[in-house]
């Protein structure tokens, strides 16, 4: 079976669950956390991060839940952009969210017999499928820094790496330095 669909998850409801006890690991509910899908959070030149003239960011409007294949969709189509039309070393782009959040999963059977293969609602704690970065409306979830002269080009793959995400996005922050 593939993943439930993101509207499953992107309701903001009740206490994260981020961690295992560490007291007592073997008494904890969840007996693993799945690995995110995210390796890199920072793309683009990282020796001169800082050296570009304008920068963009990408922030949501709601609050919302993003599981972590969401936020790997959203990098991987805002840094191929980013690289064919600026080049390998010619911006920088940084996702500023990290997913924390345990996601969990009861599944329930369904069909002729199921009642006799599980419990029900009995202790519903849930199975663990994934993680999810839990984001605040107005809070930034990527910046992208590029050459004065290239703003466009910045806009096109925030604008692309916002269809991604399970909420509405906008774009905002243009900074001049010097």
């Amino acid at each position: 079976m593939g993943l439930r669909p993101g509207r499953c998850y992107r309701d903001k409801d009740g206490k994260p669950y981020t961690r295992v006890s560490e007291r007592r690991p073997r008494k904890s509910y969840i007996k693993g956390v799945p690995a995110i899908k995210t390796r890199d959070f920072e793309n683009g030149d990282l020796k001169n991060k800082d050296d570009y003239e304008v920068e963009l960011k990408l922030a949501v409007d709601e609050e919302v839940q993003v599981r972590h294949n969401a936020i790997e969709a959203a990098r991987l189509n805002a840094n191929k952009y980013l690289k064919d039309n600026l080049g390998e070393k010619n911006y920088f782009l940084k996702l500023l969210v990290y997913p924390h959040h345990v996601l969990r999963e009861n599944p329930l059977a369904t069909g002729a017999g199921a009642d006799r293969f599980q419990e029900g609602m009995t202790q519903a704690f849930g199975n663990p499928i994934g993680r999810a970065a839990r984001m605040d409306k107005g809070q930034d979830f990527m910046v992208v820094k590029v050459p004065d002269g290239e703003l466009d080009v910045a806009k096109e793959a925030l604008r692309r790496a916002k269809h991604k995400l399970p909420s509405s996005c906008s774009i905002k922050g243009i900074e001049k330095y010097q």
